[in-house]
């Protein structure tokens, strides 16, 4: 089985770019399933329905989230009611949305976990405790593929060690810089620390250059707005065995 994990989108840039090049890596590499994380594909920051939907019509199965996934209030009700359509689970329960997806291919069926990290972030649930209260609930999968929205590397890797030989893989996403330590862990599962961005090459993790020196170099606030100019898709192509859901091959991909 191939499955497809695709990093942080920012902003209309990024969008447009998914929808131009994620046909043709579909089918050139045979992918089963499309995981993207969307939570900053709205222009400024977060992630609202009509980019939900057109990352979805892009070719996506499933919509991972992070830490800006609630900036956007309308986007709740689609929180709700879509469940392709994920945020980290360890936030509070009262928090709309859901952490877990099934998706169901009929012979087969592949659980999407989104986890987010709490090291220099929120302080949120615990995502080891997390994790293993949603693998008893999806009744312990044979493919599972988290999506660990997470600041520290330590953290990211940890986790993964912590799940190894429980689920397929473990990608992180957040920092949207590509990370060259694809592994597969001693018990099969694939992990890789960042899977990176998709948006503009000439950027600040998307944003405008000059608009992010002034705000770290003037310490004022600053509005970011997504940069311009040719943009990459990052993403990492993971081959499962069929038979035990273990990792078999991890590939990172850079599209231009």
């Amino acid at each position: 089985m191939k499955i497809l994990c695709v990093g942080d989108v920012v902003g209309s840039a990024g969008r447009a770019h998914l929808r131009k090049t994620l046909p043709d890596v579909k089918r050139k590499y045979g992918v089963d399933v499309c995981i993207v994380n969307g939570e900053n594909a709205a222009d400024g920051n977060g992630l609202t329905p009509s980019a939900a939907e057109f990352i979805f019509d892009s070719g996506t199965d499933v919509i991972t989230g992070g830490n800006h996934t609630f900036r956007r209030r309308e986007l709740y009700e689609m929180l709700e009611t879509n469940p392709a359509l994920l945020r980290p689970a360890n936030y509070p329960s009262s928090a709309p949305g859901r952490g877990l997806y099934m998706v169901d291919r009929g012979r087969y069926q592949v659980a999407v976990i989104n986890l987010a990290g709490v090291v220099y972030m929120e302080p949120l649930a615990c995502p080891f405790d997390t994790l293993d209260a949603l693998l008893k609930e999806a009744g312990s999968p044979r493919f599972c593929i988290v999506d660990f929205h997470a600041e520290a590397t330590a953290e990211k890797k940890a986790l993964a060690y912590y799940a190894d030989g429980r689920i397929s893989a473990l990608v992180g996403t957040h920092t949207h810089v590509q990370t060259a330590d694809e592994q597969i862990l001693p018990e099969g599962t694939g992990f890789l620390t960042d899977i990176g961005m998709t948006g503009p090459v000439q950027s600040v993790l998307g944003v405008k250059p000059e608009q992010s020196i002034a705000k770290m170099h003037g310490k004022l606030p600053v509005r970011f707005s997504t940069a311009d100019g040719p943009c990459r898709m990052d993403a990492v192509l993971l081959t499962l065995d069929d038979a035990t859901g273990k990792a078999a091959a991890l590939e990172r991909l850079q599209i231009l």
